[in-house]
């Protein structure tokens, strides 16, 4: 999602860049990979390492050693990577030590949270970029408190959104994901429509406290409003490990499988709130103006709450039941479109790219 529109604007532009394309794997489900690379018309990766699944040092690790020759064989100018996944950092690692430049996309997004295994891998990247690229204000501050070149930071947008621009007309309909997911008795519309919920993150998923009250508080939320419940399969293996899968039974909390891009956009474009704990949905319902209820602590996004639709709760059953309670009465908050977001985020990185490697 956030590639798709970086490769459209590189290739699109005035400078003669030569851009390559290389998938980790790390993101391993086939079906999901294949799915998002034909619905966003990205091109088939020119390398694709097949990383897979493991923990967090085996999996940075492996991407590294895999990656190694690749930069070996293509001597890149420099190389592009974007968010904060383990894939980031390990390709920005192999890269600098080889001498390579870095560009990050997304830079400067601050949680404040060092457990959070993505925070690390924010920080971690941004000090060792040489172009960084950031989606909100908030991102330059950060990296200047942390000393790092102001010269090297631009402002250009959020390239999700770009995406989500590029996209909305193609979104699948919400009424044909639903039918195509649930049988015909739990797919009949009801007046009070439905909300939709993600959840994946360690701090919600691993530890089985935390994952069994958010489960009871989703499934008592859910008898006022049916929730999409789209599973992770990671999030699947905890719930099945801990036994909670009969907690589910018969509520109006209905499991589908995890949906391609088209199809949970629209499904978030209709859905009369969002639940979630992913960093890239609290933009997307931000840009959508569908409220959201984000179950975590702390968010890299600030700006989501600031001007968007976003409302931090965390994982305590009544701060999620009293947001909740407020935007099936009010409607919640629809928030603005912050600056920058207007779906060219990709086009200014593309000339801030052009500026950087060819000046004079």
């Amino acid at each position: 999602m956030k590639i798709a529109p970086v490769i459209r604007a590189l290739n699109n532009a005035q400078y003669p860049f030569d851009v390559r394309l290389l998938h980790t794997g790390q993101h391993y489900d086939a079906a999901m990979k294949q799915s998002f690379f034909d619905q966003l018309n990205i091109p088939e990766p020119d390398f694709d390492l097949g990383v897979g699944s493991g923990s967090h040092a085996v999996q940075t690790a492996e991407i590294m050693k895999r990656f190694e020759p690749v930069m070996d064989d293509l001597s890149p100018d420099t190389i592009l990577v974007v968010g904060d996944v383990n894939s980031t950092i390990a390709c920005a690692l192999v890269a600098v030590k080889k001498g390579v430049p870095v560009i990050h996309v997304e830079a400067g997004l601050r949680s404040g949270d060092r457990s959070m295994p993505e925070e690390i891998n924010r920080v971690l990247t941004d000090q060792i970029s040489d172009l960084l690229l950031t989606t909100e204000k908030s991102a330059e501050e950060n990296l200047q408190l942390e000393g790092i070149d102001r010269e090297k930071v631009h402002f250009v947008g959020n390239v999700m959104i770009d995406t989500l621009h590029h996209n909305l007309s193609r979104a699948v309909s919400s009424v044909d994901t639903i039918n195509s997911c649930l049988d015909v008795e739990q797919a009949t519309p009801t007046p009070v429509g439905y909300g939709l919920l993600t959840l994946h993150r360690a701090a919600n998923v691993d530890d089985p406290v935390v994952l069994e009250r958010l489960l009871r508080t989703l499934v008592a939320l859910a008898e006022d409003l049916p929730l999409l419940f789209p599973v992770h399969p990671r999030t699947r293996q905890c719930i099945d490990n801990v036994g909670l899968s009969e907690l589910l039974l018969g509520s109006k909390l209905l499991l589908i499988p995890p949906q391609a891009y088209l199809n949970m956009l629209g499904l978030m474009k209709d859905a009369r709130l969002v639940l979630t704990d992913s960093g890239g949905i609290q933009e997307e319902t931000t840009a959508l103006g569908v409220p959201c209820i984000t179950l975590r602590e702390n968010t890299e996004r600030p700006i989501t709450v600031q001007e968007g639709s976003n409302t931090i709760v965390g994982s305590n059953p009544e701060k999620i039941r009293s947001c909740f309670d407020e935007i099936m009465k009010s409607g919640g908050k629809a928030g603005r479109t912050p600056e920058y977001w207007d779906g060219r985020a990709a086009e200014r990185i593309a000339e801030i790219i052009g500026n950087w490697l060819y000046k004079t």
